[in-house]
């Protein structure tokens, strides 16, 4: 049962929008090795603008995900890639529905 997720608004630097979608893409292989990860998504809302949105039954599957290699790597090319800080934005999931 999904009862926490995190959001995370991105914000592309001028001339490093494909790279921030390269980078989302490129994830995915890592985060398929969280066994506590249930959903994760990695969208674009716009030219520049990104966003990932993931979710857990329980806060060991959401810390382990918030130290693991996506989070990881997401921080190490923050400077070079977004504009501003990631901004992770911790949630309580009142309703879901996977399948």
């Amino acid at each position: 049962m999904v009862k926490l997720a995190l959001y995370v608004p991105l914000e592309a630097k001028p001339g490093k929008e494909e790279d921030v979608a390269a980078f989302l893409q490129s994830a995915l292989p890592l985060v398929n090795e969280e066994s506590g990860t249930i959903a994760w998504f990695a969208v674009r809302l716009g030219k520049s603008s990104f966003a990932i949105f993931d979710a857990f039954a329980d806060e060991n599957g959401r810390d382990a995900h918030l130290s693991g290699k996506v989070a990881a790597a997401l921080m190490a090319r923050a400077g070079e890639l977004f504009a501003s800080p990631p901004q992770i934005n911790k949630l309580d999931v009142l309703a879901s529905k996977l399948s």
